[in-house]
């Protein structure tokens, strides 16, 4: 800990799963290391439900994004952005100021950034991408730090930071549940012995469906290995379609389970031999974070190819493969799985690579940084006069 005092830091993150848990990662951290951690967020939002869930105190902001082949949304969005400053002032001038603030990224960060540093509160700005988005790019601007989970972004940053501005590379924070998931008790969870190997499939909530048919045409070559189960998550809207490809019989169903969604996903990392996957940030950090092997099938439809970026960070290490999507129904990808199902010793190799990473320790390197841009002074309590 880097700091000697208690800190009052307010955190904006919103929107999506993507944003929400490494933020509360990182408020995880930071509350075991004696801060007091508030978030800000949209009311109607996924951030609304799980920060209290975890614990957190959560004050609702309300703002709306802005839609560039919309140009007319700019107006509206600003509009309500000076309106959540307005709120946040109110706010700050009951309970004092934060001792710093933190954006992840989404829109409802950029009234919280904005006003703390026009009030002379430290910023930091965490990017969970390899391609940034507005909001973080906004914000960088006017940020003491900007922190972010691949080395990819950081050249995206560069031309936009303020000098003095420092730029971090931390990695993707990670919950601590999924981290301190144990591979014995997950396998005993799931009725898999430790001698058995255990093939874990999910296509994210975006382009589910190829894999989907991938991994079905592949069904045979799979289960003919006799100890190999596999745990297949379809995707909600993908589900009956991939049941209806499988055709798995009642005796193929004991080793081929198949669930619309995984929800204690560090308890499946942690049992699996190996990993199929698109290559969304947050699963990049949750693989990496538990030195799983993996296969990176990036959705080729994401915003300036950022999956494949993304993929690349385990790739370029040697603690992924990376099998194209346009692959997918080619030998390239059957044998790619094949190989490494029969290879543990190409497994194990895959897991030190990707140890080396420190992925898991990406929340306190985060926790670190915020704890940087305070000066060791007592915290500013005081109400904003």
């Amino acid at each position: 800990m880097l700091s000697s005092h208690s800190l009052e830091i307010a955190i904006a993150a919103g929107g999506t799963a993507g944003h929400v848990n490494p933020a509360l990662a990182l408020a995880e951290e930071l509350r075991n290391r004696g801060h007091h951690v508030t978030f800000y967020g949209q009311p109607t939002r996924l951030e609304a439900r799980l920060v209290p869930e975890a614990g957190f105190d959560f004050v609702p902001i309300t703002v709306t994004g802005f839609d560039r082949s919309r140009p007319w949304t700019l107006v509206s969005s600003l509009v309500r952005i000076a309106a959540a400053r307005r709120t946040l002032g109110r706010r700050f001038a009951q309970v004092g100021l934060p001792d710093v603030a933190v954006g992840f990224g989404a829109y409802v960060e950029l009234p919280l950034i904005e006003w703390c540093h026009a009030h002379r509160v430290p910023c930091v700005i965490h990017e969970q991408n390899s391609a940034p988005g507005l909001a973080n790019k906004v914000s960088a601007r006017i940020a003491n730090t900007i922190c972010v989970a691949f080395p990819h972004a950081l050249d995206v940053f560069k031309p936009l930071v303020s000098q003095g501005a420092s730029l971090v590379v931390t990695g993707n924070p990670v919950r601590s549940s999924v981290i301190s998931a144990e591979r014995g008790a997950a396998r005993e969870q799931l009725g898999i012995s430790d001698e058995e190997r255990l093939l874990l499939v999910f296509g994210g909530s975006l382009g589910a469906a190829h894999l989907n048919k991938a991994l079905a045409s592949l069904k045979a070559d799979i289960l003919s290995r006799p100890d190999v189960h596999v745990i297949h998550s379809t995707g909600a809207d993908g589900y009956d379609e991939a049941l209806s490809e499988l055709q798995l019989s009642d005796e193929e169903q004991h080793r081929w389970n198949v669930v619309p969604y995984i929800s204690d996903m560090g308890a499946m990392l942690a049992a699996a031999d190996l990993v199929v996957s698109r290559a969304g940030a947050s699963s990049v950090a949750e693989i990496a974070a538990l030195a799983v092997p993996s296969i990176l099938v990036p959705y080729p439809f994401a915003t300036a190819d950022h999956q494949t970026t993304n993929a690349h960070y385990l790739v370029d290490c040697g603690a992924a493969r990376l099998v194209p999507d346009d692959e997918l129904d080619s030998p390239v990808f059957s044998s790619e799985l094949l190989e490494l199902l029969d290879s543990p010793q190409a497994r194990e190799e895959m897991r030190e690579a990707a140890r080396s990473l420190a992925q898991d320790r990406a929340a306190e390197a985060l926790a670190d940084q915020v704890e940087s841009v305070v000066p060791d002074t007592p915290s500013n309590t005081d109400a904003i006069k």
